[in-house]
C-alpha cells in the first residue's frame, strides 16, 4: 500500500521523455524542472507518479503510456521490469551506443572542465547476451511478487526466491527463471541447486532478520569451458553443506572448482572469509590474447573477457611501449593489464589491496613464463610513496584502473610528483575519471578517449583516457 507522502505526491500528466541520465533512468522536464523516471526511453511520452519531490528534481514511475517512443522495441527477457539489471532491453542496440557515448563526452566536460580531444565512437561489445563470465544470486524467504500475484486470490505460501535484489528493496528478491547473461550451464545450475533446496526443505536467508541457512550463490566461467561455482551459507551444518553440494557437483561434471563459505557476518561480503574447496581445484582459467590468467574466488576479473581483449589490446596501443619503460599497473587485480603489457617494456611493477588477488597475479607471471613483473599487497595511498618509487625505480608509464570510487587525492598527489611521461587511465565511472583528470590537469593534457561498451542494455560503461605529460 502506498504510503501517506506518495499518495500526497503529485502525477505529472503527458511529460515527454527527451534523454537519459547518466545513472540510466530517463529524463523529462516539469515547469524547467528535472523529472528522473525508471522504465521509459527518450521518445515515450507518459504520466509519471511523483515519488520524490526535490527543490531541482523530481523521480517517478511511468503510470500511463500517451505514446510509445518510436525506437522502442519488445524486451527479451520475461524478467524486464522487475529486474534491476539489463534495464535498456527496450532501446536498440545502437541507441545505447550513442547514449553511453554522449554521456562519456558530456560527463568528462561538465565535471573534469578541461580542454578535451575529440572522443573515439565508442567500441561496442559483440555478444549483447551471454556475455558475462560472473553472477551473483541471493537466496531469500522474501520473493517479490508480480503485480498479477498480488491480484490473484490464492495462497502464496512458498515465498522463498533465488535471484536477483530488485531496485531499492534490499530485502526483497525476484525469482530468477531464466537469465540471458552467462552462458549454459550457468542457469541449470541455479536452477538445480533451488531445486534441491525445495525438495529437501532447506531455509533461504532471511535477510532483514539475518537468519535462514543458504544465502549466496556465485557462478564464474571463462572462454575455455571452466566454471567455478561458490555456495555461501548463513549456517555451519556440514551435512546440508556436503548434502548439496555433492548433487550439484555429481550432476554438472563442467564444474572445475565448487567452493562454499560459511559467512555468519551481517554483510555479504567474502574478502574478509575463508572460502573453502570441496571439490575439483581452487581456480579457474582464462586465456586472453595468448596470456593464461589464473581467477581464484576472491579475484577481481573482468566480467566481460571478450570486452577485456579489446581493453587490454587499446591500453597497451596507448601506452606506446617500446621495450625500455618501467610501467606502474595500479589496482591491478590478478595482474591481467600487467601481465598482458610485460613482454613489451622492461619492467611493471603491479599494486593491489587483495593479497589473494596478488598471488593470482604472481601465478599469472609464472605460468605464462613471464619474469619482468613485481607485484605487492597494500592500499594504493600507502603503497605508493616517494621511498617505494625510488626503491622500485621511477615510472614511465603508469596504468590506472581503480574501482568505482575513483582515485585517493594521495594517489593523485603521487603521481604529480613522480610524474611519468604517460597515463593511460581506465574507468567504469565517468564522473570520477573526470574528477580525477581534473585534479591531473596541472601538469597533464588528455591526448585520447576511447569509450567501451562492456555491459550492453545497461548504463554503464567503460572509459579509457591517455593523459600526457604537458611540455616544459
Amino acid at each position: 500500500m502506498p504510503s501517506r507522502r506518495r499518495r500526497n505526491l503529485p502525477t505529472l500528466e503527458k511529460l515527454e521523455i527527451v534523454d537519459v541520465a547518466a545513472e540510466g533512468k530517463a529524463i523529462a522536464k516539469h515547469n524547467n524542472k528535472v523529472v528522473f523516471v525508471s522504465n521509459s526511453i527518450p521518445g515515450d511520452i507518459v504520466d509519471v507518479q511523483i515519488t520524490r519531490q526535490q527543490r531541482n528534481f523530481f523521480e517517478g514511475y511511468p503510470v500511463k503510456y500517451h505514446k510509445y517512443s518510436d525506437i522502442r522495441i519488445e524486451p527479451f527477457c520475461e524478467h524486464f521490469g522487475f529486474c534491476g539489471g539489463c534495464k535498456w532491453q527496450n532501446m536498440p542496440y545502437k541507441e545505447q551506443l550513442r547514449f553511453k557515448e554522449k554521456q562519456v563526452s558530456e560527463t568528462l566536460k561538465r565535471i573534469g572542465k578541461i580542454k578535451l580531444p575529440k572522443i573515439d565512437p565508442i567500441i561496442p561489445s559483440d555478444k549483447q547476451t551471454y556475455y558475462r563470465n560472473k553472477l551473483e544470486y541471493t537466496f531469500a524467504n522474501s520473493r517479490w511478487l508480480t503485480r498479477e500475484e498480488i491480484g490473484t486470490e490464492d495462497d502464496i505460501s512458498n515465498r522463498n526466491a533465488l535471484g536477483f535484489h530488485v531496485p531499492g528493496k534490499f530485502d526483497r528478491i525476484l525469482d530468477i527463471n531464466n537469465c540471458h547473461l552467462q552462458d549454459d550451464p550457468s542457469n541449470e545450475i541455479r536452477l538445480a541447486f533451488r531445486e534441491y533446496a525445495f525438495k529437501h526443505d532447506l531455509s533461504f536467508f532471511d535477510i532483514r532478520n539475518k537468519r535462514g541457512f543458504l544465502r549466496n550463490l556465485i557462478i564464474r566461467n571463462t572462454t575455455i569451458g571452466e566454471f567455478m561455482v561458490i555456495l555461501s551459507v548463513f549456517e555451519d551444518q556440514p551435512d546440508k553443506i556436503d548434502g548439496i553440494l555433492e548433487f550439484i557437483g555429481n550432476r554438472f561434471r563442467e564444474i572445475t572448482s565448487l567452493m562454499y563459505v560459511v559467512n555468519p557476518k551481517s554483510n555479504d561480503t567474502l574478502y574478509d572469509q575463508d572460502i573453502r574447496l570441496f571439490k575439483g581445484k581452487d581456480y579457474i582459467i582464462e586465456e586472453l590474447g595468448g596470456i593464461k590468467f589464473k581467477i581464484g574466488p576472491k579475484s577481481f576479473f573482468q566480467t566481460n573477457s571478450l570486452q577485456a581483449l579489446k581493453m587490454y589490446t587499446l591500453v597497451k596501443e596507448y601506452a606506446g611501449l617500446s621495450g625500455n619503460e618501467i610501467v606502474y599497473d595500479l589496482y591491478t587485480g590478478t595482474g591481467t593489464i600487467a601481465n598482458y603489457v610485460a613482454r613489451n617494456c622492461k619492467k611493471v611493477i603491479g599494486i593491489e589491496s587483495v593479497p589473494e588477488a596478488i598471488e593470482d597475479a604472481k601465478s599469472n607471471s609464472k605460468i605464462n613464463g613471464i619474469s619482468n613483473t613485481e607485484f605487492y599487497a597494500g592500499d594504493m595511498k600507502d603503497m605508493l610513496t616517494p621511498l617505494f618509487i625510488r626503491e622500485k625505480g621511477e615510472p614511465d608509464v603508469m596504468i590506472i584502473d581503480p574501482p568505482r570510487a575513483g582515485m585517493h587525492d594521495s594517489v593523485i598527489k603521487s603521481l604529480l610528483w613522480c610524474l611519468p611521461k604517460k597515463i593511460v587511465y581506465v574507468s567504469c565511472n565517468p564522473a570520477t575519471q573526470a574528477r580525477d583528470i581534473g585534479g591531473l590537469s596541472i601538469k597533464y593534457r588528455v591526448t585520447k578517449l576511447q569509450p567501451l561498451d562492456m555491459f550492453p542494455h545497461t548504463h554503464h560503461v567503460e572509459n579509457v583516457a591517455l593523459l600526457e605529460l604537458n611540455e616544459r
